[in-house]
């Protein structure tokens, strides 16, 4: 199993071919020509975004006879939405930052609803 590249990773999904891929694997594991049957795409071209996938760590294989079962990678899911974790974590502190604290300087202003505008 291919270990998680967060680079290849994010580069790899930029892809709306791979998306539905791994769209797809979500649901369950498939073999090449499933996919390519329930895509727009060719089984060559399924085979070569699967090898994008698999090398970012994203996808996983394995053999059943005379074919290979791809499904997704839970390792390399997780560590994708690890780091997204982080960044919605940052982002969210970063905002509860701004709004938890005012600046002082600006004027707040309260229209009374009452009051008729001019």
């Amino acid at each position: 199993m291919d270990a998680y590249r967060p680079d290849v990773a994010w580069t790899a999904l930029g892809d709306p071919s791979r998306r539905a891929i791994v769209e797809c694997l979500a649901e369950r594991p498939r073999a090449v020509g499933e996919l390519a049957d329930a895509l727009p795409i060719s089984r060559p071209a399924v085979s070569q975004h699967l090898k994008v996938l698999r090398d970012a760590g994203l996808v996983a294989e394995r053999v059943a006879g005379t074919r290979r079962i791809y499904r997704l990678n839970p390792a390399g899911v997780a560590a994708m939405r690890d780091q997204l974790d982080t960044y919605w974590n940052r982002a969210l502190a970063g905002y509860q930052d701004t709004v938890g604290s005012p600046d002082d300087s600006e004027e707040q202003h309260v229209v009374d609803p009452g009051q008729e505008r001019s």
